[in-house]
């Protein structure tokens, strides 16, 4: 990951000012800790903080054209873009980044080469010409990116709020699959898939569609430079990921920059689940395992500054980006700039427990497409922000565009969780990857039920953070939260004290309004609370919090009594 800062039409292009970006720009520093450009064009400003993943030697930013009329900053990884640059014959480049080929797109196609990419990204573009300028985010919001408004009529642009909350006097969250034109005057969906319209689709199921389709997924994200490893909670979406990538090195013969041994990370405090399981599984796949433990007070020592960098409130968030949080760290000790994880696949197929009272499979479709279209303020802002933190980037395999669409095109039916069928959550994709002959995983893992990862790091660490909010926050203050925090009133003491937190750090309303809010159950969304009464008396976001589904639903899925499909038949 990188950090990027734009600032169009400036009112001051002193020196002064230039100083000025040039600081806000290093609040980005941590995401790109490898080297800093800025490029100033009268009124206009574009600013990189750079991570160096692909081409570290030479892919400095901002990128340009071969007349240095078209300049663009960017934050991830063009995964086409060697087949992309194939295509523009009559272009010369100057560099082997993938994020190159963006300034010659623009220059053939316009501003509508953006669907043409794929990958992670956040960009601004400036065309000198005709002082033009456009900025997009990629198709789901992996990467993050705002969009702010200065006093003097400026427009802004920057990976993380910290870089706008001080010059801004209202920024909001960049929504994914966008794009901002100058020329059109503001924001416009070049993102339109299918399953955007939350209609029910009618694909049959093809576990081998499936399989494929997530198999092209992890093997292009294994495009690097540098040293990468896999974030492997011993959960069914990391272990897959990986399987994958493990058996891609075996099988290509290919070798990263730590040789031919994939390597995996887990952390969690002593004794853990995730910890046990993602042993099992690197000893099954034959990787080199990290395991990393943290403690509850090291968690909760490292609140306000997980805080900082993740830039939200939300209960969920925190619980989980700490750990994480912690464990990049510790990567980025060893070497490391790049990491696999398994962000996106709860949403896409129903994995949260609380889909065990989907009603039918048009609920369970509609709930899916909602969890996706709001991944860029929860799962995808976590990953990104936690990772970055510490100059680390993150890839998603299961928000990949394809794999994307092909799962979303699936008659949701098959989604459904049926013990009767012996379906547990995400059955379809456990059966895509159920390979007696040569399996990916040992059969208890990949029906492994699933575990949030907040949770599935030890169970005591979420009680641990409520007794500590317990300790910080009175009866008295929660009882009158709705008169100090009138958006999205916490409504636990836990959520006081981050919220509490997120206020001192980030105290323009602008920022609090940047965060979701909302009743929720597990992860769901306000909408699926409707689904059972007695949730919205119990609204803690643990995975634990679904109530009779956890650990003793399924008690024959060890033993593997998983059902098949049979001639193709729901």
């Amino acid at each position: 990951m990188c950090g990027i800062l734009a600032v169009f039409g400036c009112v001051d292009n002193s020196q002064a000012k230039r100083a000025r970006i040039v600081e806000l720009s290093r609040r980005l520093r941590h995401r790109g800790p490898d080297w800093s450009g800025l490029h100033c064009h009268q009124d206009s400003y574009l600013s990189h903080q750079r991570l160096a993943i692909i081409d570290p030697t030479s892919g400095d930013q901002p990128l340009y054209n071969e007349d240095k009329t078209v300049f663009v900053t960017v934050n991830g990884e063009i995964y086409n873009h060697m087949l992309l640059r194939k295509k523009l014959t009559s272009h010369q480049f100057r560099t082997g980044s993938d994020c190159e080929v963006l300034a010659h797109l623009y220059e053939e196609h316009g501003e509508e080469f953006v669907d043409m990419l794929d990958g992670m990204f956040s960009f601004v573009l400036l065309d000198t010409k005709d002082k033009s300028f456009i900025a997009a985010r990629d198709a789901i919001g992996i990467t993050p990116l705002y969009l702010g408004w200065g006093h003097d009529g400026s427009i802004w642009f920057a990976s993380e709020m910290k870089a706008l909350i001080d010059d801004c006097e209202r920024f909001i969250s960049f929504p994914p699959g966008h794009i901002y034109s100058s020329k059109q005057g503001g924001l416009r969906r070049w993102y339109n898939p299918p399953w955007f319209s939350e209609q029910i689709p009618s694909t049959p199921y093809d576990p081998i569609v499936l399989r494929e389709a997530f198999e092209r997924a992890v093997v292009k994200r294994m495009m690097t430079d540098v040293p990468f490893g896999v974030l492997l909670s011993g959960g069914l979406d990391s272990s897959l990921v990986a399987a994958v990538a493990n058996r891609y090195l075996a099988e290509s013969g290919a070798a990263q920059q730590w040789g031919s041994q994939l390597h995996t990370f887990c952390i969690g405090l002593k004794g853990s689940p995730d910890l046990k399981a993602a042993k099992e599984v690197a000893d099954y796949l034959g990787t080199l395992h990290h395991e990393l433990h943290f403690t509850v007070q090291e968690g909760i020592d490292a609140l306000e500054e997980v805080i900082y960098h993740v830039e939200t409130y939300d209960v969920t968030t925190i619980r989980a980006s700490t750990p994480m949080f912690l464990m990049s760290r510790k990567i980025k000790s060893l070497g490391v700039k790049m990491v696999l994880s398994g962000e996106g696949s709860d949403e896409i197929f129903g994995g949260y427990l609380y889909f065990h009272k989907a009603p039918n499979k048009q609920e369970l479709h509609e709930e899916t497409c909602r969890k996706i279209k709001a991944l860029h303020l929860y799962d995808c802002l976590r990953a990104n922000k936690s990772t970055s933190a510490w100059g680390i980037e993150a890839r998603v395999p299961f928000l990949d565009k394809e794999f994307i669409n092909t799962a979303m095109a699936m008659d949701p039916e098959w989604k459904m969780i049926r013990p009767d069928l012996g379906r547990i959550e995400k059955w379809v994709l456990r059966n895509a990857f159920d390979d007696d002959k040569n399996p990916y995983l040992p059969k208890h893992i990949l029906y492994r039920q699933k575990e949030q990862f907040s949770d599935g790091v030890g169970y005591s660490w979420i009680d641990g953070l409520k007794e500590h909010a317990s300790g910080q926050v009175t009866d008295a203050m929660l009882k009158h939260a709705n008169f100090v925090y009138t958006d999205n009133t916490p409504t636990t003491k836990e959520g006081y004290h981050y919220r509490t937190i997120f206020e001192k750090l980030f105290p323009k309303s602008a920022a609090r309004l940047t965060v979701p809010g909302g009743p929720s159950v597990a992860c769901s969304t306000a909408k699926a609370v409707e689904w059972d009464a007695a949730w919205s008396k119990n609204l803690d976001p643990s995975g634990r919090a679904a109530l009779g589904v956890h650990a003793d639903a399924y008690k024959d899925s060890a033993d593997t009594k998983i059902a098949k499909p049979e001639n193709g038949s729901l």
